[in-house]
Order: C-alpha cells, then sequence, then structure tokens
C-alpha cells in the first residue's frame, strides 16, 4: 500500500471534523442569522398547528365536519412542517430551540373570517421561505436552497388551495345551504 507523506490520518480527520452548537458533526456551518430565520420559520409553522387545530374544534363545536376535518388535516401537515424543519437544523448541526406559542384565536365572526385569517397566514409563510431562500443565496447556502426548493412548491400550492376556499366562501355569502355544500365536498 502506498502513503503519501501529505496524507490525513483517521485520527487527524476527526479531530478536524467540525462541530455544530448541538455537538452533532456537521459538513458546512451555518450562518448565524440564517439559523435564527429558520428557527423563527419552524415556530410559524407551529403557530399555524396550533390555529388549525383551534379553527377544526371551532367546526367541530358547529357540527360542520368536513370543515372540521380540513382544519385538523391542515394542523397535522403544518406540524410536519415543524418537524421537517427541525430535522435539517438537526442534520445541519444546529440545536432546535422552541419557542413558547401564543394561544390561537378560538373566537371568530363567520367561516369568512376564519379563512381570510388562515390564507393570510399561508402567505405569510410563504413569504418567510422566500426571504430564507434569498437569505440562504446570499450566504451561498446551497444545502439550505436545495432543501427549501420543494418546500416552497409544496407552500404555493396550499396557498393557492385556500385562495380557493376562501373565494368559495366568499361566494357562499354566510348562505346556510351553500356552506353546508362546501362542508359535503370537504368531508370527501
Amino acid at each position: 500500500m502506498f502513503f503519501s507523506r501529505n496524507m490525513t490520518t483517521t485520527k487527524e480527520i476527526s479531530l478536524n471534523v467540525a462541530k455544530g452548537p448541538s455537538g452533532r458533526a456537521m459538513a458546512e456551518p451555518m450562518q448565524a442569522e440564517l439559523v435564527d430565520a429558520i428557527s423563527q420559520h419552524l415556530t410559524m409553522e407551529r403557530r399555524a398547528s396550533a390555529q388549525y387545530f383551534a379553527n377544526s374544534i371551532w367546526f367541530s363545536e358547529r357540527e360542520l365536519r368536513g370543515f372540521a376535518n380540513f382544519f385538523q388535516n391542515e394542523s397535522k401537515s403544518e406540524q410536519a412542517h415543524a418537524q421537517l424543519f427541525s430535522e435539517y437544523l438537526i442534520a445541519r448541526g444546529q440545536s432546535v430551540v422552541l419557542e413558547p406559542l401564543p394561544n390561537p384565536n378560538q373566537n371568530w365572526k363567520c367561516i369568512e373570517d376564519i379563512f381570510a385569517a388562515s390564507f393570510q397566514m399561508e402567505a405569510d409563510v410563504t413569504t418567510s421561505l422566500h426571504q430564507l431562500y434569498s437569505m440562504a443565496e446570499r450566504s451561498i447556502d446551497f444545502r439550505t436552497t436545495v432543501f427549501l426548493d420543494p418546500v416552497i412548491q409544496g407552500q404555493t400550492s396550499s396557498e393557492d388551495e385556500f385562495a380557493h376556499l376562501l373565494g368559495r366562501v366568499r361566494f357562499a355569502d354566510n348562505q346556510p345551504s351553500a356552506i353546508l355544500i362546501i362542508d359535503n365536498e370537504l368531508k370527501a
């Protein structure tokens, strides 16, 4: 076997492997501002999950099971997004800090208000993702841009779905029969 004088030994390699704040090995460090922004985004996803769970309860209390089921699934989806971001931070050697969440709104005047607020929350999440992407590009963090590409695509679809449902609820104009039709469609 041939060994070069410049060849690094296994011991030297293990001593030179960078570690993140969590102590986990990391291939490439992350800028602190990007880590903070991803942590804030993770909090947004958790907040959306809590709000959608509260919305699900609001609809359940009014016997609108289709709407309740829709928001229950959205709550689970947002929780999965939060998990995805926490796993990404861990994979990059970062520590995940969970911030406290405010209580979700449980007092709504009408269904349109719920969907308007939900659409706005989705639009805010989309904006946050675009800002993360921009920050990652500026810091030449290609690992993060690759991670964000499918997330942004899914978020754009989610925002579109909420825009569609908001339009349908607005068109229904609080008429019980129209609301029940939408509810039955969401239940199916």
